[in-house]
C-alpha cells in the first residue's frame, strides 16, 4: 500500500496509489507521490508515465480526519503536499497519462487536471465537492477540464461530471470500460512512448511553455483563501455540519 513505481512496458513507468479506503492522501502522501511522479520523470529510461490508482476510486481528496486532528499545522502540510504533488504531474519530464476509475475529487482533479491525457473508465466521475467539506481550491484544474462557465457551475453546486461529459469536452482521451482502463492507458503510453526520448522531453517543456495560465501561482493563490476559511473558522464549521440535514443553509 502506498505510492508505488513500476516499469510494465520498456519507455514507460507506472505509478500506483494504494491508500485504502478511498485514496484520501495524508499530508505525507502527497509528499510520496510527488517524489514518485518527479523520479519516474528524471529517469533517462523513461518516455511516459502514466499515473494509476488501485481501489473503486482514483483519489478522494485530501484527509479530512488528519486536517480536523492537526489544526493549522495539518491544513498547511496538506496544502504544501498537494502544491507539490500537482507540480510533479505538470512538470514531469515526460507526458504524463492519468488511468481514472470511480471518484476523482478535491485533490484528484488537481492530479488528472495537470496531466497531458487521461483515460477515464465508464464510471469515472470528476468534481471539486469543496464548498461542502470547508475548503477551496483546484478550480485552476478543473478549468483545463471543462469550459470556464461549466467549471463555475461544478465548483459552486460540488456536483460531479461523468466521463462521458469530459470526453465530450476533449479533456477525456477515452471512456472505456473498467476492465480495460489499465490497458488502455498503457497502450496510450506506449504510442507516446514510441517517440524519440529527448524529443519527448523538449515537446514537454514546450507545450508547458506556452500555457495561458501558471498553474502553480494560480494554485498558489487559491490555497490562500483556502487558509482563510480555516482561519476565520469557516472551514470547520461547514465541515461540522456535512452530511447534516439542512446542511446547505
Amino acid at each position: 500500500m502506498g505510492v508505488s513505481t513500476s516499469s510494465p512496458e520498456k519507455g514507460i513507468s507506472l505509478v500506483t496509489v494504494d491508500v485504502p479506503p478511498v485514496n484520501a492522501l495524508p499530508a505525507d502522501g502527497w509528499f510520496a507521490l510527488a517524489d514518485a511522479v518527479r523520479g519516474a520523470g528524471r529517469d533517462p529510461r523513461a518516455r511516459c508515465v502514466v499515473l494509476a490508482a488501485e481501489g473503486r476510486g482514483f483519489n478522494a481528496g485530501v484527509d479530512i480526519k488528519e486536517l480536523q486532528a492537526g489544526g493549522a499545522a495539518a491544513l498547511v502540510a496538506a496544502n504544501r503536499g498537494c502544491f507539490e504533488a500537482f507540480a510533479a504531474v505538470y512538470e514531469c519530464e515526460v507526458p504524463v497519462v492519468a488511468a481514472v476509475q470511480g471518484f476523482c475529487l478535491g485533490g484528484g482533479i488537481g492530479l488528472v487536471g495537470n496531466a497531458d491525457a487521461i483515460v477515464a473508465a465508464e464510471d469515472a466521475v470528476f468534481g471539486l465537492p469543496e464548498l461542502d467539506r470547508g475548503a477551496l481550491g483546484a478550480a485552476t484544474h478543473l478549468a483545463r477540464l471543462v469550459p470556464r462557465h461549466l467549471m463555475r457551475a461544478l465548483y459552486f453546486t460540488s456536483r460531479t461530471a461523468s466521463a462521458a461529459e469530459l470526453h465530450a469536452h476533449g479533456s477525456v482521451w477515452r471512456v472505456v470500460p473498467a476492465g480495460e482502463l489499465r490497458s488502455s492507458a498503457l497502450e496510450l503510453a506506449g504510442e507516446i512512448a514510441a517517440k524519440d526520448g529527448e524529443l519527448l522531453r523538449l515537446a514537454k517543456a514546450a507545450i508547458n511553455g506556452i500555457d495561458p495560465v501558471d498553474v502553480r501561482r494560480s494554485y498558489r493563490f487559491e490555497q490562500g483563501f483556502t487558509f482563510e476559511a480555516s482561519a476565520l473558522g469557516v472551514a470547520d464549521r461547514v465541515r461540522d455540519r456535512f452530511g447534516k440535514e439542512g446542511a446547505g443553509g
